[in-house]
């Protein structure tokens, strides 16, 4: 059997599990496991089972993972997404759709301590979606926005995939956060400039006025002033060097929870299911790391990435080439995967490939350029059909709204997602230039 054949045979493996609705990391880890069975036999692979996790979960930079993620629950339960929305309803309701922008903006503001996707879009629908059904906005596009308005909890730090793409490449986490916070506004902006302009083309789907909202105020504004503080020590701390990004996650969980303690809103059964809820998402994104490190190892054996890597430069094609088909894959791939399983399957592939092309820049900011392009395309594939896990996620909480009217509602929002994409990749300044600020 050669070696392109029974790389074949794991990914097909693989796949038909996962059609089989089995949990993603037990189908990773079951293909994994025949290909390495195969090359390997009984012994070896008994001997890399043996000392796998320890050799994964003994890293101290994996702590920051559970705690970021704590951080994001204490933010949900501590009722700190409705101060949030209603201080952003304030400032937007004077132009037409303000509520949809105000979702955005509150989903931005929220995913700043959440790092979370699915957990930014499920919190501000709870809060966005009956007032903008009362303001008479049509189910398409309050799905639309408030599940594109999901994906800025990855795209602006903490990011929980950033994270992860740091460890798995020893990048350092700081510059990752800093690299993204440009796009992440950019993406913010963008999907504001697609309400605007979708209200006014497709007329019917917002009222012209939202002549109920609360006006600005000064106390709408102090109820935003724990985000903003939570947001200052973190990242303050962090890019001030007065403490690790690990260091960074337990205070800002520790500043979060303190916040939602003042809203007098954490009650003792919230405060147990945050930390339940911390321990089942580390359990699965950690139990994703095995099988993924599992099915690396067996892909590794055959020694088909590193020919993978050797037919594609032998092609002749530009960097940007590449970079771009390999965008694309991951657009395709996110049909059938979250966006965690795909970083943790595919970038020991792709990244040793990345860094073997020459972009015109030192190998640090390509591959924080590079990780910067793959958060881009992994919220591009939340929203993207037939899958898009936002859309699924607002979609079952917004019971009279069909499906299909909320893949409709993302298109303008997928349409901002790819001028973005284009404009990152084809000018990796506006990514990079905060990272000479970062020691």
């Amino acid at each position: 059997m050669s070696a392109l054949t029974l790389c074949a045979i794991i990914f097909g493996a693989m796949l038909v599990l996962m059609a089989m609705r089995i949990p993603i990391a037990v189908s990773m880890f079951a293909a994994g496991t025949l290909g390495y069975l195969v090359q390997t036999g009984w012994g070896p692979y008994s001997s890399f089972l043996n000392n796998l996790a320890f050799a994964r979960f003994a890293s101290y930079d994996l702590s920051v993972i559970p705690l970021f993620i704590l951080m994001g629950h204490f933010a949900t339960q501590g009722g700190i997404s409705k101060a949030l929305f209603q201080f952003a309803a304030s400032v937007m309701a004077r132009f037409k759709g303000g509520l949809a922008m105000a979702a955005v903006l509150a989903s931005a503001a929220f995913g700043s301590i959440c790092g979370s996707s699915v957990a930014t879009a499920a919190t501000i629908t709870g809060v966005a979606l009956p007032e903008m059904k009362r303001h008479g906005y049509s189910g398409r596009l309050s799905t639309g926005t408030l599940a594109a308005g999901g994906t800025l909890g990855i795209l602006i730090p903490p990011s929980v995939p950033l994270v992860i793409y740091a460890i798995l490449t020893e990048q350092n986490i700081a510059k990752l956060f800093a690299a993204a916070m440009v796009p992440g506004i950019i993406a913010m902006l963008g999907y504001m400039v697609a309400i605007a302009i979708y209200v006014r083309v497709v007329p019917g789907h917002a009222p012209e006025v939202d002549d109920d909202i609360e006006k600005f105020s000064l106390a709408a504004l102090a109820g935003i002033a724990p985000i903003a503080t939570i947001f200052i020590i973190v990242f303050g701390g962090i890019y001030g060097g007065f403490f690790t990004p690990t260091e960074g996650a337990g205070v800002g969980a520790a500043s979060t929870f303190v916040a939602a303690l003042l809203k007098r809103e954490m009650t003792w059964a919230k405060f147990k299911q945050c930390f339940y809820a911390t321990a089942e998402s580390s359990a699965m994104i950690f139990m994703i790391f095995i099988g993924a490190d599992v099915m690396n190892s067996s892909l590794a054996l055959t020694q088909v990435p590193n020919q993978l890597a050797a037919v594609v430069s032998s092609w002749g094609l530009s960097p940007l080439m590449i970079v771009s088909a390999i965008l694309l894959f991951y657009v395709v791939l996110g049909a059938v995967m979250d966006e965690l399983s795909m970083i943790l399957l595919t970038i020991p592939i792709f990244f040793p490939m990345i860094m073997g092309l020459d972009f015109g820049m030192a190998k640090e900011p390509t591959a924080i350029w590079f990780g910067i392009m793959v958060l881009m395309t992994v919220g591009f594939g939340m929203l993207a059909p037939p899958v898009g896990l936002n859309v699924y996620v607002v979609n079952s909480m917004a019971k009279d709204v069909p499906i299909s009217e909320s893949y409709k509602g993302v298109m303008p929002f997928l349409i901002s997602d790819t001028i973005r994409t284009i404009l990152l990749l084809f000018f990796p300044g506006i990514s990079l230039w905060l990272i000479q600020y970062v020691a």
